[in-house]
């Protein structure tokens, strides 16, 4: 029961200051975290980026010209769309110590108190939600079957296994998921620094041949000269090249997990390095070849560059980084799920908490059993890694430009940057990701097509059930009775009974449906009746001395209000233990809680189209029931069903 930040009985609109819930521990711990955690889609880009720009749907051959012009552009796009626009700008643009987009959403919401202006805003941070579903299917199935392929290097005999040992390594991932990550997550960071001290040394090893090979890649000339000698190539080649920075939005989604220094720490110092040393080390390999030999290693330089007593257990260190980069995006969605469903943007939907310490360690299996049914089928659609680069990318840019413009209102309507310091960066941020994103539109037809299908898809639901919500409580409101009236004429009416009856409210005034029909149905009171409203508010977290307000209406009624963050678990019957304005303490065997169950019909005059409103009674029918969503005790709920038109 979300109930909207509106004047209520209570007289007033909750828009207090909390402090922001900063990750604990020692810097160097949170950095191991990062590493493990946030930096696993970019972390394994080497596998694929730098052959599928050369050896992909649209071959560039692997010339010195070529190589430094690619390479070059690798490393001004790691430098300015992860460092400077998410590492420096927009991780500034924390929703009290929150990323991602949806935090971002709300953070711009909350400070414009809902101006009309915002509304665009709002729909393309919906919008970058819908993509980030999209990349969470495409990521594990483009890692896994990445790493999967280099097997072949350890004997041939496993070119024809690849596809089934993907299948089977995927199912196995998503089947884990129900138990947790807790003990699993421990290894990641140990793991991934192994991976990306690897990378490192296999990067160095070629790079002593050819050394000089750094000054160009640093030289944003070679980058240009290549625009100039081979433009459309050059831009086609971006395409690929953004493959580098897929995952650089996680820096921003898991800030929350580890906080802005850590993160800023781990990708400067050390994965940075890593990924540039490796990448030139690629360039130099093939550099050193003869032209012959370059165009047989270009199709897969990442493996070709291990010596060959190094084969086998680095090709298992990177099958088990593309798990952990998979896990983190799979981490991710039931993640952004949850900051949805709290949002009003997704229909409630089963939660199970893994973890009794960690609270973001969540398991949400219609999310879950969902990704893997599309992660498999996008596998076994595509069947290699190289025909799903053709897909991957256009998610991601999407995401990155729509996070420009969230920024935008940020930098020039939050925080008041003047014009003359605003607008080039924000140029300079809109320049790359158009570029980017044109270059993937490219990609549309041999494949790019799927992920702006899943995205479509999503985004249609997500404004769905945002419209259909705000219709429902519209059509509820006009029918509701003032609750002074009521209490005026049901307490002398009515029989009253020993115990306590909480009544769910989505709205913060007027009487509840339920109420309403349990006077007419049953012609009874409890002693001590509770309106209780539930509201999500735009911050992560609610402090908990601000958790509760509480108001007597006279004749044994109370209004309650519950606040919780968007990434809190809403336990209402802990949450009454901290209930103490309202009478005596709750006591759960004494306490009857009454719920509506809205059935949808028909209406004369509709209000949104009827296809959509089809879609969503289809929702509202298959939403988890409150019951579960509010930790309810099943043995004391009553639901009372009542009918609304939208």
């Amino acid at each position: 029961m979300v109930g909207p930040q509106a004047a209520d009985d209570f007289g007033h609109s909750e828009q207090d200051h909390h402090e922001s819930h900063a990750p604990k521990g020692s810097l160097l711990a949170l950095c191991v975290g990062t590493v493990g955690v946030v930096f696993g889609d970019i972390g394994t880009s080497p596998i694929y980026a730098f052959r599928e720009t050369f050896a992909g749907h649209h071959p560039i051959t692997p010339d010195p010209m070529h190589i430094n012009g690619v390479l070059s552009l690798v490393f001004w796009s790691m430098m300015i769309v992860v460092t400077f626009k998410y590492v420096f700008t927009i991780m500034k643009a924390d929703n009290k110590g929150e990323g991602g987009s949806l935090a971002l959403l709300a953070l711009i919401n909350r400070q414009t108190a809902g101006a009309k202006w915002t509304a665009p805003f709002v729909m393309l941070g919906v919008f970058a939600t819908a993509l980030f579903y999209g990349d969470s299917m495409i990521t594990p199935a483009m890692s896994i079957l990445s790493a999967a392929e280099g097997l072949k290097y350890v004997n041939q005999g496993f070119s024809d296994w690849i596809l089934p040992i993907s299948v089977v390594i995927i199912g196995a991932l998503f089947a884990f998921q129900s138990r947790g990550t807790a003990k699993v997550g421990a290894w990641f960071g140990p793991i991934m620094l192994v991976y990306f001290a690897t990378l490192s040394g296999l990067g160095i090893m070629h790079l002593t041949k050819m050394p000089l090979i750094i000054l160009d890649v640093i030289n944003p000339m070679n980058a240009l000269y290549f625009f100039y000698v081979d433009g459309f190539r050059a831009f086609v080649a971006m395409g690929t090249v953004v493959l580098a920075v897929t995952g650089a939005e996680a820096l921003y989604a898991d800030m929350g997990h580890f906080g802005r220094r850590p993160i800023k720490f781990s990708w400067l110092f050390f994965v940075l390095p890593a990924l540039m040393l490796n990448y030139m080390g690629q360039g130099a390999m093939i550099l050193s070849m003869t032209p012959e030999e370059a165009q047989m290693a270009i199709r897969d330089p990442f493996f070709l560059m291990v010596p060959d007593i190094l084969s086998t257990p680095v090709i298992i260190l990177t099958i088990l980084a593309a798990i952990i980069a998979s896990q983190a995006v799979i981490s991710g969605a039931f993640s952004l799920t949850q900051q949805a469903i709290q949002l009003g943007f997704i229909p409630r939907l089963s939660i199970l908490h893994t973890s009794e310490k960690a609270a973001g360690q969540i398991y949400i299996p219609a999310i879950n059993w969902g990704l893997a049914v599309m992660v498999l089928l996008l596998v076994l659609f595509f069947q290699s890694s190289s025909n799903l680069a053709a897909a991957y990318g256009i998610a991601v840019t999407g995401a990155m430009f729509i996070d420009t413009c969230l920024i935008a209102v940020v930098l020039l309507s939050l925080w008041k940057w003047p014009k003359w310091k605003a607008i080039p960066i924000l140029a300079l941020f809109f320049i790359v990701d158009f570029a980017y994103f044109g270059a993937n539109l490219l990609k549309v037809p041999s494949g790019g097509w799927v992920p702006l299908v899943i995205g479509l898809v999503i985004f249609t639901l997500l404004t769905t059930w945002s419209r259909g919500r705000a219709l429902m409580r519209e059509r509820m409101a006009e029918s509701t009775m003032p609750m002074e009236i009521f209490i005026k004429s049901a307490a002398n009416s009515a029989t009253r009974v020993p115990g306590t009856a909480i009544f769910m409210a989505s709205a913060a005034s007027g009487v509840p449906s339920a109420l309403l029909h349990n006077i007419k149905h049953n012609r009874i009171l409890h002693e001590r009746v509770i309106i209780l409203t539930v509201q999500i508010e735009d911050v992560p977290f609610v402090e908990t001395g601000d958790r509760i307000i509480c108001k007597d209406l006279g004749e044994g009624f109370y209004r309650v209000k519950m606040r919780f963050g968007f990434l809190e678990e809403t336990n209402v019957p802990a949450t009454l233990d901290l209930v103490d304005l309202c009478g005596p303490k709750f006591d759960m065997m004494h306490t009857s809680f009454f719920l509506s169950r809205q059935t949808l019909i028909a209406s004369k005059i509709p209000g949104m189209a009827i296809w959509r409103e089809k879609i969503f009674a289809w929702m509202l029918r298959n939403a988890a029931n409150a019951m579960e969503f509010f930790k309810l005790p099943s043995n004391r709920v009553v639901e009372l069903g009542s009918q609304v038109e939208i």
